[in-house]
């Protein structure tokens, strides 16, 4: 009974770090302007201001060196679209403010710029993925580096994550 307790603790633990190694640890992004699973309002879009919308962050690891945050759209016809990517973010960010740009390193964006492009499907509803990564040390990349180049640069590093889903539509 006593080794069947001890094995049946160890496996969870061995299953506990697994997860955490994987960036299987949880952390919140919300934002005060759609819930999750909502509808983004236009003012964040290209039919409004296209503005950020404000973002809340929370439960990252006390050991985190660096936030990643990720905005993308897996509904583009071409495929993943990235609307916005920065790195090395304050681990100590809980809160993004609309029309803000927190402190970090940008990437260049799939509409060729750096900085935050709003939702702009050119059909139907899209879902808009609003990523936060907790990485175990800040990122050497240059400013307007490819998602591509992040995503490899952040493999291994991610120790704990969390995202948020908006949709929009555009209203013709």
């Amino acid at each position: 009974m006593r080794k069947g307790i001890i094995a049946g603790g160890s496996a969870i633990l061995l299953a506990a770090l697994a997860s955490f190694a994987a960036g299987g640890a949880k952390m919140k992004i919300t934002s005060s302007a759609f819930q999750q699973g909502g509808n983004i309002p236009s003012k964040f879009s290209c039919d409004g201001a296209n503005t950020n919308p404000p973002l809340q962050i929370s439960d990252a690891p006390r050991e985190v060196k660096s936030l990643v945050l990720i905005v993308d759209d897996p509904d583009a016809p071409s495929g993943l679209f990235t609307h916005w990517a920065i790195w090395n973010i304050s681990p100590q960010t809980t809160t993004i403010a609309e029309g803000s740009t927190p402190k970090g390193v940008q990437a260049t964006n799939d509409f060729g710029r750096s900085g935050y492009g709003g939702p702009c499907p050119p059909s139907g509803t899209h879902r808009y993925y609003f990523k936060i990564f907790a990485l175990d040390r800040e990122l050497d990349l240059p400013f307007g580096a490819k998602r591509s180049q992040l995503d490899a640069a952040m493999k291994g590093r991610v120790i704990a994550q969390g995202e948020l889903m908006g949709r929009y539509s555009r209203k013709k």
